[in-house]
This record gives C-alpha cells, sequence and structure tokens, in this order.
C-alpha cells in the first residue's frame, strides 16, 4: 500500500506532526491507530475511499512527528489535542473515531471531551483506560501484578522491536495458510503484515516505550455519559488486553455492540474483512461493489 498522502500540523503546544489523509467520499473516519502503527495495518479501511474518508497522524515522536519540546506532552490528553488539530486541519467538523490498542484511550477521551466531534467509536482491541492492568491474561497473571508486569515488559521494547523485520522475513509463505480467515488472499495478507513489521520497526524504541508507559498509565474512563454509537471488538486470544476487560467495558455503554473474534492483539491484519464490515455496520457506509 502506498504512502497516503499528508502535510504538518501543528499541535496545541507547537508540535510538528505529520497528518493524513486518504481523501475520497466516503464516511469521515479518524484513525486513532495503535502507537506507531502505519496507516498501511488497515488495508480494508483506509484503501476503500469510496466507503470511508480516512485521516490520521504519526504519534508525537514517531513516524515523522517531532518530539514535543517538554517530554511530559505525550499524555491521553495530547494525543486527544492532536486528533483534533488533525480533524480541523482537513475541514473535518466530525468523525467515527477508530481506535486500536493503546489508541482506544485517545478515541473515548475524544468523545467523552468533544462529544459533537465523535459521531460513533470502533475500540478495537484495547480498552478505555487502565491499560497495564489488561495485561497478560491468558498467561495467568494475577491482575494485581499485571501494572508491574507490563512496565518490566516495556523496558525489553528497545531490545525487541528492531527485530521485527528479521522476524518476518523468515516466515515462509506457505504460513499465510495459518493466518485467521477474514479475506479472500491470506498471501497478500501475509505481504502486508510484513511491510507493516518493517515500518513500525522503524520507530525509536527508546521514545516508543516512553510514550507507552504514558499512554497506559491512563487512569480507566467512565463511558457511562456516552451517546454516540459504539462497538467494541476483542481478540479472543489477546496476550495484552484482557478480553474480560473489553466486555466488561462494552457492558457500561448503553447499546453498545462487542464481538469477539478468533485472533490476538492485530485485528487489523489478521482481520481486515471484518474491520471493514464492522465500521460500515457503525457507520451505515455503502456497500461498495
Amino acid at each position: 500500500m502506498d504512502r497516503v498522502p499528508s502535510l504538518t500540523v501543528r499541535g496545541a503546544d507547537g508540535t510538528r506532526l505529520r497528518a493524513w489523509c486518504t481523501g475520497g467520499s466516503g464516511t469521515p473516519v479518524l484513525l486513532c491507530n495503535g502507537l506507531g502503527a502505519p496507516a498501511s495495518a488497515w488495508p480494508e479501511v483506509v484503501g476503500r475511499p469510496d466507503e470511508f474518508c480516512v485521516v490520521g497522524w504519526d504519534h508525537r515522536g514517531l513516524g515523522d512527528s517531532e518530539r514535543p519540546r517538554d517530554p511530559a506532552r505525550v499524555q491521553v490528553e495530547d494525543h486527544v489535542a492532536d486528533a483534533r488539530a488533525v480533524l480541523d486541519a482537513f475541514g473535518l467538523r466530525s468523525a467515527t473515531a477508530v481506535g486500536w490498542s493503546l489508541g482506544v484511550n485517545v478515541a473515548f477521551e475524544l468523545a467523552l471531551e468533544d462529544p459533537d466531534r465523535v459521531d460513533g467509536v470502533l475500540a478495537v482491541a484495547g480498552v478505555p483506560g487502565g491499560s497495564f492492568s489488561s495485561l497478560f491474561a491468558p498467561f495467568g497473571v494475577p491482575r494485581r501484578l499485571r501494572p508491574r508486569a507490563g512496565r518490566l515488559g516495556s523496558r525489553l521494547l528497545p531490545l525487541v522491536g528492531p527485530l521485527l523485520p528479521l522476524i518476518t522475513r523468515t516466515v515462509q509463505p506457505w504460513q499465510a495458510a495459518l493466518l485467521p480467515a477474514g479475506g479472500d488472499d491470506p498471501a497478500g495478507r501475509l505481504g502486508t503484515v510484513v511491510q507493516v513489521a518493517a515500518e513500525f520497526a522503524e520507530n525509536d524504541w527508546s521514545w516508543f516505550r516512553h510514550l507507552a508507559v504514558a499512554v497506559a498509565d491512563h487512569a480507566p474512563l467512565d463511558l457511562s455519559p456516552l451517546t454516540c454509537p459504539v462497538t467494541f471488538l476483542a481478540g479472543s486470544s489477546d496476550p495484552l488486553v484482557d478480553v474480560a476487560d473489553v466486555r466488561a467495558a462494552a457492558a457500561t455503554v448503553p447499546g453498545a455492540r462487542y464481538r469477539e473474534l478468533p485472533a490476538g492483539h492485530f485485528l487489523p491484519l489478521e482481520r481486515p474483512a471484518d474491520m471493514r464490515r464492522e465500521l460500515r455496520r457503525l457507520t451505515g457506509a455503502r456497500t461498495a461493489a
């Protein structure tokens, strides 16, 4: 997938951000991506300009966005302010917010702070705050120990992150058949996984850890005031998000839809067709031929 057109946007504190827009005539969508993830991680969403006009940005200090002068300006509230700046830059009064992983925090915080700017929320493989407490559930880690385990585990990011291209290059084409169902071209999806991993590995991993810890420390949010449509998607074998926590969060939002898919944490890549279908259902976007 080619790099989408972009422009430079200034955050509320003057930080220069790379913002991008897929264009097209589709329903406006604000992508609050997983930290450091490229737009190409959402092939069935950003590649459908007739259905979705998607805008997004590189997080502070990642991709082509600069670091804030004050390194403490990496809280969820700072990312929410960046999201507003992106909407303004592309002339969008409102959009459906799609959050993935830690980006779920940003999507819901924006919906709570500025309900008029959020038409709906698609929350994918993430919880609305308290992310560290949701880690490692499949491994039987007690909840009281999860925040400490998360902080300790984050120290490995600068070591593991740069190895991603090496790991993905060792994946053989036949292994595409092992990818969960969610599209008609498993070999093509495998190629997308390799491409996204290579882009993701280019992050500065020490800075990435700094951002991840700041966002994961965000306190749990009270979602009961939300009135917009909300859909939660969880991976049944996700090691980073406890599906019970996602289910519980969905139960606090009147009328929210909850769906659990046979996948891990990387639903946009593992189940791309489901991402498109669920977003189309949430927004009422027309079906493309």
